[in-house]
């Protein structure tokens, strides 16, 4: 009998144990740790990285419920962002916004840090406004005085496109009143909303303007075929060109050639196409451009706590099982189980970890 069968036969069995492993993997947490003001959680676990050609129909799809027309994108144009990858991070904490030019003030004073581009624009420098014509430089340096960092590029993936997997930060259909990009309701001033606008297309997470206001640095160097050579699914830090870290302050004027920093999420400047979830784009590190409007947010470790790192991966395990993904929830029990003993050994005292997993999903 396949596993299909038999998972399907007893789905809600399997549910009760793997309820039973998550009351046991938190039985001494009482409380969760308080999340810096500004900034969301998100929880260790899996999530897709990348795109499939299914998804890529349904981008193309979804753009015929626009009222605006909007031209169609060739394929060649998604090939950076394939394949779709099943990659695990541990939890983390992200910026609910873009930084404003309120909190960038506030650094250039602490700091005497040169003002950004067009920092004098009356369209752009409002105080609740996302502050652009930054450089990542500017941006790395920031994120380092306020005691976080730039987020890697599967961390700000995750964030923007939560477990399910989403093509904008809202669901999978477009919808111009949810975003600030070029063929959008807003996006027609052409100058950015401010970073709190926009609270209907927030992510999952709690994340805002995810998709269009600003492009957003984030840690990692661009390589096209990164995604595609890449063997690294367990918190990936992006490809190593130059091994240069967003651990210290860098030389802004160090000899950089042609590499590239990627960047995020589309800006107010930029089509349709930017804002999806996977999209990739990428600027020189030493650029301020405004023309296709740099900003940023940061983010910030957590300290790991075992008991819910295993919780987050055997939520995981209760969503793939519903979706007919029994590799992937076999894989998510063998890493929680992984993380916290504690949970299986309650369970089955004298049961071997393979006999375990075994048994949920055998």
């Amino acid at each position: 009998m396949s596993l299909k069968t038999i998972l399907n036969r007893n789905s809600w069995f399997y549910i009760y144990v793997i309820l039973v492993l998550l009351i046991f993997s938190i039985n001494k947490v009482f409380a969760f740790s308080g999340t810096p003001e500004d900034m969301v959680l998100i929880n260790a676990g899996g999530f897709t990285r990348g795109i499939d050609k299914n998804q890529i129909i349904e981008i193309e799809k979804s753009k015929q419920n626009s009222p605006k027309k909007i031209p169609k994108v060739q394929l060649a144009a998604f090939e950076d962002e394939t394949p779709a990858k099943m990659i695990y991070l541990p939890s983390y904490f992200i910026d609910k916004f873009e930084v404003s030019n309120e909190e960038y003030t506030k650094f250039i004073l602490a700091t005497d840090h040169p003002a950004p581009a067009y920092w004098d624009h009356n369209k752009l420098n409002k105080p609740n406004q996302p502050v652009t014509g930054v450089n990542w430089f500017d941006a790395n340096t920031y994120c380092l005085w306020a005691n976080k960092r730039l987020p890697t590029e599967a961390e700000w993936e995750k964030a923007a496109r939560g477990p399910a997997g989403l093509i904008y930060p809202w669901g999978n259909n477009l919808d111009s009143t949810k975003a600030n990009f070029a063929k959008g309701k807003s996006g027609e001033k052409h100058i950015t909303d401010n970073i709190d606008s926009h609270p209907e297309g927030k992510s999952y997470y709690g994340a805002y303007n995810m998709a269009g206001n600003v492009f957003e640095w984030v840690h990692d160097w661009y390589d096209p075929n990164y995604y595609k050579t890449s063997s690294d699914i367990r918190n990936p830090q992006g490809p190593s060109l130059g091994m240069i870290s967003t651990k210290k302050i860098l030389n802004k004027y160090e000899k950089l050639s042609d590499k590239k920093r990627v960047i995020r999420g589309g800006s107010w400047f930029a089509p349709a196409a930017s804002i999806t979830t996977t999209h990739r784009f990428w600027n020189n590190p030493m650029n301020n451009s405004y023309g296709v409007g740099l900003g940023f947010r940061c983010a910030r470790d957590k300290a790991i706590e075992s008991s819910l790192e295993a919780r987050a991966y055997y939520m995981d395990a209760l969503v793939q099982i519903g979706e007919n993904k029994y590799k992937s929830a076999h894989e998510s029990i063998e890493n929680a189980i992984n993380i916290s003993p504690v949970s299986y050994t309650h369970l089955r005292a004298h049961e071997t970890r393979h006999d375990l997993v075994c048994r949920l999903l055998l």
